[in-house]
């Protein structure tokens, strides 16, 4: 396949190494060559692509067909921000598009699509966890010291509760109740700052959705249903069941707590993605193909933490902890995988992307 400018090496190599997915349209708006990373976003090779027309590939609910005219006859570049695209198998991805002009085709048009799952999640951002293990060990410092004193006031209401009647006895109760509360909360802080590493393996992911399935509809999803739509040709991934079974079953509860008493649906999904890398630092590219969706009706994510939905102590909740999605993150991290959410009020999309199992023989 070769570049968009021309046939030389050098275009062929720059137009495949493009980490974001990149089309190429002709006068009539028709695609005439995608890019690798395309392929990926697209599940459409680059022979199925051509000829077809831009928004058949990319399905968006107002295409701007007038503000890409207006690139072509202004000649300059233009960007537009916040644009839901569903593509492929995907849910609906909020994205932004940069559309320009080719200055050596002047009948060619390059369109960039920038999903904004890949402007960077917390824990797969390296800055972002070099910050993140400075908090969480100020916070463990805290958790440490917090917890000898909380023990004490525990240990002296219960003590004075043996002196008082029935009715007093409920003050003391409520002290203990709640110092329970907290020592709960700051195991959990604890944890977080000393995670154990995964145990990785070949696995077949099905059996870990099963287990989470299992036990969430058994508990607190049972107001639920839950759907399953699943690729059974997949074939094993690498990674910790019992860990991926937390993740799982942590995006399944905050579904059910965001979906309250009156329940709603929540769709478990699976399938094979060629082309799906995960850029690192040094410019490699992870292959993470096997690719798992939790997908829920209920109100969607804050617009207020969106962004930082995946840092410690950020929720949605107003009695949530903000632990759930950074250890899930976390655990995504070291299993080399990726998480990404993309959420609207009644749709919300939480993906686990994960290698494959012969990645470990690479290794």
């Amino acid at each position: 396949m070769s570049g968009p400018g021309g046939d030389s090496g050098l275009d062929r190599a720059v137009w495949g190494a493009l980490p974001l997915p990149a089309l190429v349209l002709d006068r009539a708006g028709c695609v005439t060559r995608i890019n690798p990373a395309a392929e990926g976003f697209l599940n459409v090779s680059a022979r199925a692509a051509q000829s077809m027309g831009l928004w058949d590939l990319l399905r968006v609910g107002a295409p701007p067909d007038a503000a890409l005219r207006r690139a072509r006859a202004s000649g300059a570049p233009l960007f537009i921000n916040d644009v839901d695209i569903g593509a492929g198998r995907h849910a609906p991805v909020r994205c932004s598009l940069s559309i320009a002009p080719l200055g050596s085709d002047e009948d060619a048009t390059l369109v960039v699509v920038t999903p904004r799952e890949m402007a960077g999640q917390m824990m797969q951002d390296a800055s972002a966890r070099i910050a993140t293990r400075t908090a969480i060990g100020m916070t463990e410092m805290l958790a440490h010291e917090i917890k000898n004193p909380l023990a004490g006031i525990t240990g002296a209401a219960q003590l004075l509760s043996t002196t008082l009647g029935a009715a007093d006895r409920e003050l003391t109760d409520l002290i203990v109740s709640e110092s329970r509360r907290i020592a709960a909360l700051l195991d959990q802080v604890e944890r977080f700052g000393n995670p154990a590493r995964p145990d990785l393996r070949a696995i077949n992911i099905h059996d870990v959705l099963a287990r989470a399935r299992r036990s969430a509809q058994l508990g607190f999803a049972s107001d639920m249903r839950i759907i399953e739509e699943y690729d059974p040709s997949l074939p094993e991934a690498l990674g910790d069941p019992d860990m991926l079974q937390q993740v799982l079953q942590n995006l399944m509860k905050n579904a059910a707590e965001a979906a309250g008493p009156q329940g709603g649906t929540i769709r478990l999904r699976s399938w094979f993605e060629h082309g799906a890398h995960l850029r690192g630092d040094g410019g490699a590219g992870a292959r993470l193909p096997l690719q798992i969706e939790v997908v829920d009706d209920g109100p969607g994510v804050p617009d207020t933490v969106r962004d930082a939905l995946f840092e410690p102590f950020v929720s949605g909740r107003e009695n949530g902890t903000g632990l759930g999605l950074a250890i899930a993150a976390r655990i995504m991290a070291d299993h080399g995988g990726w998480i990404a959410v993309a959420s609207r009020s009644g749709h919300t999309v939480f993906r686990l992307s994960l290698p494959l199992a012969t990645a470990a023989e690479a290794r």
